[in-house]
């Protein structure tokens, strides 16, 4: 029973999060929060670990969800949910699309959705934001080591020309260094 609603509940995430994987978030928010599968915290590790390996981070997530979840089978099981829905509206609108692409409604309905994974996605960093600076509440104390850190990573990504060009592979690692050695 629990692959039917890892499916289902996956699914249905897959279907409306327009905008990419950081605009499953939302869902992924409300997945923990209804079922509890997972914690916020699990969210969080979800979201370094996603971004962090190759791959639509979207579909990391879901595996990695789906992994905490139920094990191996939970991971296959909410990966293909979340990738079902697109696999059949991409099918469905390929057929229709050529002929429909220069209607000024499908153009207009393109352009509709901008904003809306615009929104998506400034919610999910907002959602991210509140896990890793106050713990999950506003209600929390500020997390220092977070703040320091998002503050030097800002400064030397951005302000240190030397080091805004390295590769963001090496970011990873050195990321992955912080948060072993600071046991962050």
């Amino acid at each position: 029973m629990i692959y039917i609603k890892l499916f289902w509940e996956f699914f249905q995430t897959g279907l409306f999060a327009i905008g990419g994987g950081m605009a499953t978030l939302p869902f992924l928010y409300d997945i923990s929060d209804r079922t509890g599968w997972f914690t916020h915290h699990h969210l969080a590790d979800m979201i370094a670990v996603s971004e962090s390996t190759p791959g639509p981070i979207g579909v990391n997530m879901a595996t990695y969800a789906g992994y905490i979840t139920a094990g191996i089978p939970g991971a296959v099981v909410s990966t293909l949910g979340l990738v079902t829905p697109s696999v059949i509206v991409i099918l469905i609108i390929s057929a229709f699309l050529y002929a429909f692409r220069s209607n000024k409604y499908v153009n207009a309905a393109f352009y509709g959705l901008r904003p809306a994974s615009t929104a998506l996605i400034t919610a999910a960093g907002l959602i991210v934001s509140r896990v890793v600076f106050f713990g999950g509440s506003f209600g929390n104390p500020i997390n220092l080591k977070a703040v320091i850190l998002a503050a030097v990573l800002l400064i030397l990504t951005r302000g240190i020309t030397y080091t805004k060009k390295l590769h963001p592979a090496v970011w990873i690692a050195l990321s992955a260094a912080v948060g072993v050695i600071f046991k962050y």
